[in-house]
């Protein structure tokens, strides 16, 4: 009997106790447990801002894009009046989609099943048989799509959150989520090229996540894709030692080589604003989006169900660059990262692996060992007023991220998440 079978069905795991932050170890139930997933979906997903779009992928009213907050599918989309709505891809009916295609332009969104029809901005518009079968009796004022409780957008990427109670948008990303949003917007003048890479992965989704801090397993894992020689800057970018991590409230991190000013001689000025030439570090606003290849392009990891991630690969590029450079990194895109990338075929087999390491009965009774650089690391003030420990190969980020989620998932509300979160460590980590 596991300890989430003792706790009465009335009463919550302490999940502070999956994670010993001190000794670097954490619970391997959390990959594997169905009630722990249903908790995640509920205190983390329903709860956190998710990212949705970018602006550049619903330009003009009626532009749409369907992407997922846990479980539940929402569109987004710019209605008449130019606002973005995020609405539940859910019929008030029969509970079936209202939109089908991944990505378009509609007047409306009609439901395949029984014909309602909702407006851009998720109101019921059009019900078949009003008058016949009805008889006029249904409020349709009463009857639109569920909505996000708050949209909101940071240099053009476009949040939702379904809980009223978050705060807004910048207060949650704080310093360390700003950071990374602002070097993957450069100067603004960007957009997502359309068609998002897709795969799922037989893993679950916080192993997905975890593994962008990780630069401990380049050398071995990714070994025959250095000597592949398809991207000469391999060798050198999979096994960089000097590390930069940056830890902020709420679970966000950033965590890979450390590339100073001095070493680079190009520079966009968001980058000159946090004394970072080129952010070769990965950053991960929490729960899961991954901002990867000097912001040139966006993963999210997609949990369905404890065993599976769906991973979504979008992939930015500055508008009017040449063709040439276009195609050589879209290219880039498709080969390195993706179903078809080099690297994360490598990483897809860990991930897979690992999960399924954490569901046997014998293994579950063995934690696993995040406290690579526990103690060793000191968080210091840059003259950009940023905290960043510098460093060698660790397991900050991974340690951080899970001792964010026993905190979020120990949280009934957003009000108890704020009173007593960790606030970002200064000092030793």
């Amino acid at each position: 009997m596991n300890k989430l079978e003792r706790v009465p069905s009335q009463a919550a795991p302490d999940f502070a106790s999956f994670v010993d932050y001190e000794q670097g170890l954490v619970d391997r139930r959390i990959f594997s447990d169905e009630a722990i997933y249903q908790t995640e979906l509920e205190r983390i997903f329903a709860r956190a801002w998710n990212f949705m779009c970018h602006e550049s992928q619903i330009k003009e009213p009626g532009d749409f894009f369907q992407n997922r907050i846990g479980d539940d599918r929402v569109v987004i989309t710019r209605d008449k009046k130019g606002d973005v709505q995020v609405l539940l891809n859910s019929c008030r009916h029969r509970g079936n989609v209202i939109c089908r295609a991944e990505q378009g332009r509609a007047k409306s969104f009609m439901c395949p099943y029984h014909g309602w029809n909702y407006g851009l901005d998720g109101k019921l518009v059009g019900v078949p048989g009003m008058k016949e079968f009805y008889r006029n009796d249904l409020n349709k004022d009463e009857w639109g799509l569920g909505k996000a409780a708050k949209v909101e957008s940071y240099n053009g990427f476009v949040f939702a959150t379904m809980d009223p109670d978050a705060p807004p948008l910048e207060e949650y990303l704080g310093d360390v989520g700003k950071v990374g949003l602002d070097i993957a917007a450069r100067d603004g003048n960007i957009e997502v090229v359309n068609g998002v890479q897709k795969n799922r992965i037989g893993c679950n989704w916080k192993m997905a996540v975890d593994n962008l801090f990780d630069w401990y397993h380049p050398t071995v894992s990714h070994a025959s894709a250095q000597r592949s020689g398809f991207f000469p800057q391999f060798e050198e970018s999979l096994s960089h030692m000097d590390q930069m991590v940056m830890i902020g409230e709420y679970g966000h991190a950033i965590a890979g080589p450390l590339v100073k000013p001095e070493n680079e001689t190009t520079a966009t000025p968001a980058q000159n604003r946090y004394g970072i030439q080129q952010l070769k570090a990965h950053p991960n606003i929490f729960p899961n989006l991954w901002i990867t290849l000097q912001g040139d392009q966006l993963s999210l990891r997609l949990p369905n169900g404890p065993f599976e991630t769906e991973i979504w690969w979008f992939t930015i590029f500055q508008k009017g660059i040449p063709e040439e450079e276009r195609r050589l990194r879209l290219s880039m895109a498709s080969h390195v990262f993706g179903p078809g990338g080099l690297l994360e075929q490598d990483d897809g087999e860990n991930w897979a692996h690992s999960t399924r390491g954490t569901k046997g009965v014998a293994s579950r009774r063995y934690p696993l060992h995040y406290a690579m650089g526990k103690g060793h690391d000191q968080m210091v003030g840059t003259p950009e007023g940023h905290m960043r420990a510098e460093t060698v190969v660790n397991e900050h980020g991974q340690l951080w991220t899970y001792k964010s989620w026993a905190e979020w998932m120990d949280a009934e509300s957003w009000a108890d998440l704020k009173a007593n979160h960790s606030p970002a460590p200064a000092g030793r980590i």
